[in-house]
């Protein structure tokens, strides 16, 4: 059957497409809800779950596990959505929750900037071919080499984050490095703390990122950046944190920035990213227009003026529900009265967030995406340690067994990317699925690749 993009926008309150049945956060053993899948999901000729119009277990077999797999068509239509609530050059993709010269690419092409924070960032977007003037430099600890790469690249804006930033900014000035002129925006930190993990909340006081609004730093860092040549200080920018789902904090950040833009007559606002996406039964977050409008009313009852451009860097919200790791299971552990195992092929080197931040899942076999899913059971890695946890309270089909395809879905953002090779496990593929194809967009790494920087 035929998803389209609108349909999964309302955000799975209306009847799951795939078992015919509304959303039940009530019931653990329910379907995975529609909302969580990518948009082109869709049961197959053969009954199971297919993306893209390519049938999920076979792809499996055919590239191995684990695998990331993308749908093209909810990544572009998710591009397409921030371009349409900000403005063509006024959303930027964040990058850091997913980066490949593919991805790259493909958001430049739907009218997206791309946000980069390192070095090697900005070599992938350089290498995808993206130019210089499409990409915005952010990094609480920019070395001379990044910005100095940044700049020889006609880099279109450099978010500044530090004095010591200011410092080498400089240095560079006086070494001509500057001579053409670069828009910088100010990183301010508002003070406003975000309803989300500690790890990712960026917004508070106590923070490594951005000049402080309430003690001053703020202003102290427009005085200095203004004394830079070549420096063209453009607006002010925040991010409060990441999956954040009640978007008045947004509200409460611009009514906080209002007075610093309006005191030094700073032509852009832009709120960085951070909007949550759902990732369990049950779950449901506010939609990018309703991110949007919170922002522009924000804006109006601040009294910013109407030339003061609205910018945005949503990364997690473009990419996650794109995405869905595929696994094969190796081996099953029940421990009557205690708890049943399931482990499979991959683990905490290719999901490394439930271990970091305590993050839930759902998971499902792609043979059976209607099935009830009965069973409780904990979905594990192959590492060697303990907290090698995928899905730590998972439910699935009473009849999963040993080579079973199991998939994870909403693993787009902070998968791959944060991937690792612990205990020298190769990092997964990549696979672009859309119009009935597959295509690698980044190879498994190999036992060679493993050994390839050993001396």
């Amino acid at each position: 059957m035929s998803v389209t993009p609108e349909a999964e926008e309302s955000g799975g309150t209306g009847a799951d497409e795939l078992s015919g049945r509304a959303d039940d956060p009530e019931s653990e053993a329910a379907p995975v809800a529609r909302h969580l899948l990518p948009i082109t999901a869709t049961r197959g000729p053969s009954g199971g779950l297919a993306v893209g119009g390519v049938d999920l277990v076979e792809l499996a077999g055919e590239i191995g596990t684990p695998v990331f797999v993308y749908d093209e068509d909810h990544l572009r239509a998710r591009c397409k959505e921030a371009v349409a609530c900000f403005g063509r050059g006024a959303v930027a993709y964040g990058t850091k929750a997913f980066l490949c010269k593919a991805m790259a690419a493909l958001a430049v092409e739907e009218g997206m900037l791309l946000d980069v924070s390192t070095g090697g960032e900005l070599a992938v977007a350089l290498a995808a071919g993206v130019p210089g003037d499409q990409l915005v430099l952010h990094g609480n600890n920019k070395s001379f080499e990044e910005l100095t790469t940044a700049l020889a690249n006609g880099v279109g804006r450099i978010v500044v984050d530090s004095f010591d930033e200011i410092r080498r900014l400089s240095e560079l000035a006086r070494a001509g490095a500057l001579s053409h002129g670069v828009d910088a925006l100010i990183r301010v930190t508002p003070g406003v703390e975000a309803h989300t993990h500690e790890y990712v909340m960026t917004g508070q006081e106590d923070s490594k990122f951005g000049f402080s609004l309430a003690e001053g730093a703020a202003d102290r860092a427009v005085e200095a950046l203004l004394a830079v040549p070549g420096i063209r200080l453009v607006g002010a920018h925040t991010h409060v944190g990441s999956q954040i789902f009640r978007v008045d904090v947004y509200a409460r950040v611009v009514s906080l920035l209002g007075p610093f833009l309006r005191r030094h007559r700073l032509e852009e606002c832009c709120v960085g990213g951070g909007l949550g996406v759902a990732y369990v039964n049950g779950e449901h977050a506010p939609s990018m227009a309703e991110w949007a409008s919170v922002v522009r009313t924000a804006c109006a009852v601040a009294r910013l003026p109407a030339e003061v451009r609205v910018t945005a860097e949503p990364g997690r919200s473009i990419v996650a529900t794109a995405g869905l790791t595929l696994y094969r299971v190796g081996t099953i552990k029940r421990l009557p009265g205690v708890r049943t195992y399931v482990a499979v092929d991959g683990g905490m080197s290719d999901n490394p967030r439930p271990v970091l931040y305590g993050s839930g899942y759902e998971a499902f076999l792609p043979r059976s995406p209607d099935a009830d899913r009965p069973l409780a059971v904990r979905v594990v890695g192959k590492h060697c340690e303990s907290g090698d946890i995928i899905v730590e309270n998972a439910f699935v089909p009473a009849d999963v067994e040993v080579g079973d395809v199991l998939a994870t879905p909403v693993t787009g953002a902070y998968g791959w990317s944060m991937a690792s090779n612990y205990n020298r496990v190769g990092r997964p593929p990549v696979v672009f699925v859309g119009g009935g194809s597959a295509r690698v967009v980044v190879r498994r790494e190999s036992i060679e690749d493993l050994l390839r920087l050993d001396e």
